[in-house]
C-alpha cells in the first residue's frame, strides 16, 4: 500500500491562491506515483486560536474541531504544506494548526510548496522549517517555489506550471519518498513506548 501524503492548504483567507496551487501539486503527486496523495484544506476544520485546556502532547482533546484535526494529521505518513508568505512568515492559520497537535506529527517527513511575490514565499518556509523540527518532523531541503504567483494563473484561475517548477516538484517528491520510508520504522516503536508509559502511569494511579 502506498504511503499517504496530505497536501495541506495553509491559507484560509477569502480570495486565497492556495487552492489553485495545491490542486496542481495534488495532480502532479498522483502522476509521480509514490504516494496516495490527498488534499487537506485547513479552512474546512475551522480551528480557532488554540483553545484546548491541556497540552497537545497529552492528546486529551475536548473539542470536536481538535479531534477532527488530530485524526486528519494522524492518518498521513508525510505532508506537503502549500503556503504563502505573510510579512516574512507563514500565515497564522498554519502556525496555529501546527500547534494544535504534537504526537501526530512526530517522525514524519514534510515538504513545502510556497508562493508569493519576488521571493516566492521562501522566507516563510525558512521560518516554518524551524517550527516543524520542534514537532519532530523532517523538512526536505528540496522545495517548490512559485514567484509572482498572480502571473501563473490562467483566465479561469487555475495554476499553470512550467519546466523549472515541475522539476522542483519531482525532486522534492523523490526525496520525500525516501525519508517517509526511512522514518516509518521509528513510529511504531514510539507509539508502543508511549502506550507503555501511559500504562505505567495508570497503574501508579490505581
Amino acid at each position: 500500500m502506498k504511503p499517504q501524503l496530505h497536501i495541506v492548504i495553509a491559507s484560509t483567507r477569502p480570495g486565497r491562491v492556495g487552492p489553485a496551487v495545491a490542486h496542481w501539486f495534488h495532480d502532479f503527486s498522483r502522476r509521480h506515483g509514490h504516494f496516495d496523495a490527498r488534499l487537506v484544506d485547513l479552512k474546512d476544520f475551522g480551528l480557532p486560536v488554540y483553545d484546548e485546556p491541556r497540552h497537545p502532547a497529552m492528546q486529551q482533546y475536548e473539542h470536536a474541531h481538535t479531534k477532527a484535526w488530530s485524526a486528519s494529521v494522524a492518518a498521513a505518513d508525510a505532508y506537503v504544506f502549500v503556503t504563502p508568505e505573510y510579512n516574512y512568515n507563514p500565515p497564522p492559520s498554519f502556525v496555529n494548526a501546527l500547534n494544535y497537535v504534537y504526537r501526530e506529527w512526530n517522525y514524519k517527513a514534510c515538504g513545502f510548496v510556497s508562493y508569493g511575490g519576488v521571493s516566492g514565499g521562501l522566507r516563510a518556509v525558512q521560518v516554518a522549517k524551524q517550527l516543524v523540527t520542534t514537532l519532530k518532523m523532517m523538512p526536505m531541503v528540496e522545495g517548490v517555489m512559485v514567484p509572482m504567483v498572480a502571473e501563473t494563473l490562467d483566465g479561469q484561475g487555475a495554476f499553470v506550471s512550467n519546466e523549472l517548477i515541475d522539476h522542483s516538484a519531482q525532486q522534492m517528491l523523490d526525496e520525500l519518498g525516501k525519508w517517509t520510508g526511512a522514518l516509518r520504522s521509528l513510529r511504531p516503536r514510539v507509539a508502543a513506548l508511549a502506550d507503555a508509559t501511559s500504562g505505567d502511569r495508570r497503574a501508579k494511579l490505581a
